[in-house]
């Protein structure tokens, strides 16, 4: 799948909606080129962006469409979602599945693209977290889903670093998005954050930006938080 745009090429999951949506606004609009990832219709059009329907989570199908990928400058991934249940009420299959598309497709692209980037020399993969990792009430799954992340940034970080490739992990606290209307977590509302609103979109995809930039070349197998000053709540 070569892109005929010069410049900046980016692959980015969960673009329809929210997080992923946004961090690929701002790319579109810094110039990049990018490849959409969605298993949903594509929601954004642009001359810059190619939108490509796929499950994430479905053995063979993502190897298949990278290995048909030029090799990126960046890649992030956005895509994700939330299924909660207390002790006694968990769902194990929402377990399972979140455990795929979060650690398991994060995985499948990093094992695809990374080494690509690598003997490239250059590159920079952004994964897209939770401040939930940390553990919350009755999100044991999500949770443990997100918390995987952390471990396969850091240890990712540590095989490309001297190879000018850097792995990131960027954690949101609640976000402004549609996730939050799902019917599913109708009974755990987020917590406002002290600054008396959620994270916005925009913000979280403002840090990617510049997690991509040149300027950041420094920065590799961190868990950056941003929690609207509720990490100061210990």
């Amino acid at each position: 799948m070569p892109s005929d745009a010069p410049g900046r090429h980016a692959v980015v999951t969960g673009t329809s909606s929210g997080i992923g949506r946004a961090i690929a606004e701002a790319l579109l609009g810094d110039d990049w080129q990018v490849i959409g990832i969605d298993r949903a219709g594509a929601a954004l059009e642009h001359a810059r962006l190619t939108a490509v329907t796929a499950d994430l989570t479905v053995p063979g199908a993502v190897e298949d469409l990278l290995s048909r990928v030029d090799t990126p400058h960046a890649i992030v991934h956005a895509a994700g979602f939330m299924r909660t249940g207390a002790l006694g009420a968990i769902d194990v299959d929402d377990g399972e599945a979140m455990w795929r598309l979060h650690a398991g497709a994060a995985t499948r692209l990093a094992n695809a693209l990374l080494p690509r980037m690598a003997e490239a020399g250059r590159g920079r993969m952004v994964l897209i977290g939770s401040r939930a990792s940390q553990g919350m009430p009755e999100r044991s799954q999500y949770a443990a889903s997100k918390a995987a992340l952390i471990a396969l940034a850091r240890s990712w970080a540590a095989e490309v670093v001297t190879r000018g490739v850097t792995v990131n992990l960027v954690s949101p606290a609640a976000t402004d998005t549609a996730m939050l209307a799902d019917p599913n977590r109708a009974a755990t509302r987020p917590r406002l954050p002290p600054i008396g609103r959620l994270i916005r979109p925009e913000e979280v995809a403002a840090l990617v930006l510049f997690l991509l930039s040149d300027s950041a070349a420094a920065i590799t197998g961190q868990d950056i938080v941003i929690c609207g000053g509720a990490s100061l709540l210990r």
